[in-house]
C-alpha cells in the first residue's frame, strides 16, 4: 500500500478529495506554530480551500517548538507535508481529504535562526498559533505575563538564540523592524477568550523585558486579531490510520474530525490576509460575542460533562450525551447558567445552537473521549467554567451545575469512580498542587478552592464555597448520577 506522498496523488482512490491546485506554485505566507491535530483539521483546511480558489500566496510553514514535535516533523517530511483528514458527520458518513496547504516545516530545537528567518521573511504575512490555553503564560487571576515553561524563562534570562514561541516571534519582529518592513499579524487560534488580546499581552511583555522600544513598536504596528475556532478533533488513534488504509493509502499521522467547522476572525491584519470570507470564514468587526458563546457553551459543556461522566464510569462524550438524565442536566447548565451570561450574538439562535451542540456531541462516529477534555483542567476550568460562575454570582443567579462541575473535577482527581473502580487522573501542569489541595480539602472542607492560581478571589466567595462543599458531599454520598438527579 503506497505511502501518502506527492507521487501518490495521481493514483488516489476517486473517493478521496485531493488538493485542487499545483502545489509547486504555492509560496509560504503563513507560519504556524503548533502543528497539532486541531490545526491540521481546521485552519490548514481553510487555507487549502484558499489555495484551491486560486491565491497561491498562502501556503503554510509549520513550526514545532518542543522536543516532542520531532514526530510530526518526520512524518510531514516523509509525506511531502501531505496528510489526510477524515471527517465524520452525525450519521456516521465519512469523507477523506488530502490537505496540501502545508508546504514546509521547521523544528525550532534543530535550528532556531531558520525559524526566525522564515517569520522575518517579507512573504510571511501571518504567524498563527495553536499552543494550547496554557501556552501564553498569562496568569488567569491577574492578567499579568507570568510564564513558567523552561523555554520562555530561559529566553527571558537572555538565552541566545531564543527557542520559545515568544522568543522566536519577538526576534522575528525585531528583524522586520530593523529592515524597515511591515509587521506580520500574530493570529491566535486557541480556545482562550480574547485570544488576540492575550497573545498581544504575552508578546509585548516578552519584548518589553529586554527592549521597551521594540515593545512600543509592536503595540503600534502588529495586529493581534481575536478569533473563535470550532471543530471537534479527537486524538488520532490507530483506528484512524486503519480507516485511511481503506482508501488504499498509508498515512502515518492522519486526523479525524467532525464534519462541522467554524472560524470567526476580527478583521484586523497588519500585512493583508487571504480571502477567507470566500471559503466560509466569518470576518467580523467584533469577535467577542461569538467567542464568549463558544467558550461558555461548547467548551464549558465539555467540562460540565467530563468529570461527572468519568465518575459515572463513562468513557466517551457520546455516552454522556445519549444518557437522558445527563442530557437534561447539560441543557439545564446551558439555559439556566451559561446563556444568561452572554451578550447578543448577531445571527445566532442560541437555543438552536445548544441543540446542535448536543447533536454534535452525540455522534458515536467521532469517538471523542471524556479524558481528552480533562487534560490540564487547571487551565480549562478557569477559562471556561469560572467566568460563568463569576457572572452568575454577581447577578445572584443559579450556580448549581457549574459548582457541581468544579466539585466533580475535585472528586475525579482522587482517581476513583463511583463504582469504586480506579480511574486514570489526566495530566495537569499543577498536578502536585492539586493533590496537596485535595489533602487540605479532606481536613478542611472548601480548602480546595484556596488555590489562588486556579480560582483567584472566587474561592473565597461564601456562596460558592458553601455550594462547593455541599456538592462534594453529595457526590461522595450519591455519586454522579444521584447528584445530577437531585438537580432535575
Amino acid at each position: 500500500m503506497p505511502l501518502l506522498t506527492a507521487d501518490a496523488l495521481a493514483g488516489l482512490d476517486p473517493r478521496v478529495i485531493a488538493p485542487a491546485y499545483d502545489r509547486s506554485e504555492v509560496t509560504v505566507g503563513v507560519v504556524h506554530v503548533g502543528v497539532g491535530a486541531f490545526h491540521r483539521a481546521h485552519q490548514a483546511v481553510y487555507l487549502d480551500d484558499v489555495l484551491a480558489a486560486g491565491d497561491r500566496r498562502w501556503g503554510i510553514c509549520g513550526v514545532g517548538v518542543l522536543p516532542a514535535d520531532t514526530a510530526i516533523r518526520d512524518v510531514l517530511a516523509e509525506q511531502d507535508h501531505l496528510y489526510t483528514v477524515l471527517t465524520v458527520d452525525a450519521a456516521g458518513r465519512t469523507q477523506a481529504r488530502v490537505v496540501g496547504s502545508h508546504v514546509a516545516h521547521l523544528h525550532a530545537p534543530d535550528d532556531p535562526p531558520a525559524v526566525i528567518d522564515r517569520m522575518a521573511d517579507p512573504a510571511t504575512r501571518i504567524v498563527s498559533l495553536t499552543i494550547t490555553e496554557g501556552g501564553y503564560g498569562i496568569d488567569t487571576a491577574t492578567g499579568a505575563f507570568a510564564p513558567t515553561d523552561p523555554l520562555t524563562l530561559a529566553d527571558l534570562a537572555g538565552a541566545t538564540p531564543p527557542r520559545s514561541v515568544f522568543g522566536l516571534i519577538v526576534a522575528a519582529l525585531a528583524a522586520r523592524r530593523a529592515a524597515g518592513g511591515t509587521a506580520f499579524t500574530v493570529l491566535s487560534c486557541d480556545n482562550v477568550q480574547h485570544n488576540g488580546d492575550v497573545a498581544r499581552a504575552a508578546v509585548t511583555a516578552f519584548a518589553r523585558a529586554s527592549d521597551p522600544e521594540l515593545a512600543d513598536w509592536i503595540v503600534e504596528h502588529v495586529a493581534f486579531p481575536n478569533s473563535m475556532v470550532d471543530r471537534i478533533t479527537p486524538v488520532t488513534t490507530a483506528a484512524v490510520g486503519e480507516a485511511v488504509a481503506g482508501y488504499g493509502l498509508t498515512d502515518r499521522w492522519p486526523v479525524r474530525s467532525e464534519a462541522f467547522r467554524q472560524w470567526v476572525i476580527e478583521d484586523r491584519f497588519s500585512a493583508g490576509r487571504p480571502a477567507l470570507e470566500d471559503v466560509g470564514v466569518q470576518i467580523v468587526p467584533d469577535v467577542a460575542p461569538y467567542e464568549k458563546m463558544k467558550l461558555r457553551l461548547l467548551n464549558a459543556s465539555h467540562q460540565v460533562m467530563s468529570y461527572l461522566g468519568v465518575l459515572a464510569g463513562q468513557r466517551y462524550v457520546h455516552e454522556f450525551c445519549r444518557t437522558p438524565l445527563f442530557v437534561d442536566y447539560l441543557f439545564g447548565y446551558l439555559h439556566a447558567e451559561a446563556i444568561p451570561t452572554l451578550d447578543p450574538v448577531p445571527g445566532i439562535d442560541l437555543d438552536a445552537y445548544c441543540r446542535s451542540l448536543i447533536d454534535r456531541f452525540s455522534s458515536a462516529a467521532i469517538l471523542d473521549t471524556l479524558a481528552r477534555q480533562t487534560v490540564d483542567a487547571s487551565i480549562r476550568i478557569p477559562a471556561f467554567v469560572l467566568p460563568v460562575l463569576r457572572d452568575r454570582l454577581a447577578a445572584g443567579g443559579d450556580i448549581r451545575r457549574a459548582t457541581l462541575t468544579v466539585a466533580a473535577w475535585s472528586r475525579s482527581l482522587e482517581g476513583v469512580a463511583d463504582s469504586g473502580e480506579p480511574i486514570e487522573v489526566s495530566p495537569d501542569r499543577l498536578a502536585p498542587q492539586l493533590q496537596a489541595a485535595l489533602a487540605a480539602e479532606r481536613r478542611d472542607p472548601g480548602a480546595f478552592l484556596d488555590q489562588v492560581e486556579v480560582f483567584g478571589e472566587l474561592g473565597g466567595d461564601p456562596r460558592f464555597r458553601a455550594a462547593f462543599v455541599a456538592a462534594r458531599a453529595e457526590l461522595a454520598r450519591d455519586g454522579a448520577r444521584g447528584a445530577v438527579a437531585a438537580l432535575a
